[in-house]
């Protein structure tokens, strides 16, 4: 690719961002979708989906520490993690970060955006791949979920697309329901919700769907410089509603003892407490309590 070439991203049809490209490193058609990779001038190596941003070097580390690390310290004793998504293996890292983990299940459906992963993006994943509490699976999270026993993990993180094309499934009643179903009492699910700036129907309705099947159901914000417009949400879905109430002393002391706190470039406990504090036009999409 040529070195004045330019990279537009196609989320939105009358509004988005462009990189210029330095070097294209991989293009593949997979059985799911268009992979891209390139070298860019201002965030390091990009990986996109579709024509989607998916992850850049540069900001990963927002949207990576705010959606393992905060339920993991909600929740506080999560020895079993359900990961679906997440090729890139970045959510997969920082969960195993926790002590408390004892096994981490990543699902990933594209088995080449995991190769491709390991080999443009290593750092993002560094040796979380190697790490023996992990067991990394190409398949199909919703058919992994539907065949999982009731109450085996404690947390479930989703790191999927929006809900169209390949993502779409991991946002139906059934997805939630067998989530529900394989969740310990205090379990909790998180996965994107959008920007809702720009995609409020998706935080409505994906909250909507979990409200049947989760006695507590919200939301909390982190702001991820290339998914533009904003605040980005990440759902919350609970059986404790407690977990979402956890005192800052209380997550500061946990994070200290899982070696967390010190190693992160977004997430504080100050900003995890404090992320839960919606701003009203994100607030009013959310069931009412």
């Amino acid at each position: 690719m040529p070195t004045d070439s330019w990279i537009n991203e196609t989320l939105y049809e009358a509004w988005g961002q462009r990189f210029r490209v330095k070097r294209e490193l991989a293009r593949v058609q997979s059985p799911f979708q268009d992979i891209a990779i390139f070298e860019s001038e201002t965030h390091g190596r990009v990986m996109v989906l579709d024509g989607v941003i998916q992850i850049t070097e540069g900001d990963e580390f927002v949207y990576q520490e705010m959606l393992a690390h905060v339920p993991l310290l909600a929740h506080g004793e999560a020895a079993n993690v359900l990961i679906i998504g997440a090729g890139d293996g970045g959510v997969l890292r920082r969960v195993l970060q926790h002590p408390t983990v004892k096994r981490a299940v990543m699902v990933e459906i594209d088995g080449e955006v995991i190769r491709l992963s390991r080999e443009f993006l290593p750092g993002i994943a560094g040796g979380a791949w190697n790490d023996p509490r992990a067991n990394v699976i190409v398949g199909d999270g919703i058919d992994y979920v539907k065949k999982a026993p009731d109450a085996s993990f404690d947390v479930i993180i989703v790191d999927s697309t929006d809900p169209i094309g390949v993502g779409e499934v991991l946002f139906t009643d059934d997805f939630y329901r067998n989530c529900a179903r394989i969740l310990t009492a205090r379990g909790v699910v998180v996965n994107q919700c959008g920007v809702p700036f720009m995609q409020a129907d998706e935080l409505r309705d994906t909250s909507a769907r979990r409200r049947a099947f989760f006695s507590h159901v919200t939301a909390y914000v982190a702001a991820v410089p290339t998914y533009v417009g904003g605040f980005m949400t990440l759902g919350w879905a609970g059986k404790d509603a407690g977990l979402t109430q956890i005192p800052l002393e209380t997550i500061r002391q946990r994070a200290s003892q899982a070696g967390i706190e010190g190693t992160t470039q977004y997430w504080t406990p100050e900003i995890h407490v404090g992320a839960f504090n919606l701003p009203p036009y994100i607030a009013r999409h959310l069931p009412k309590a």
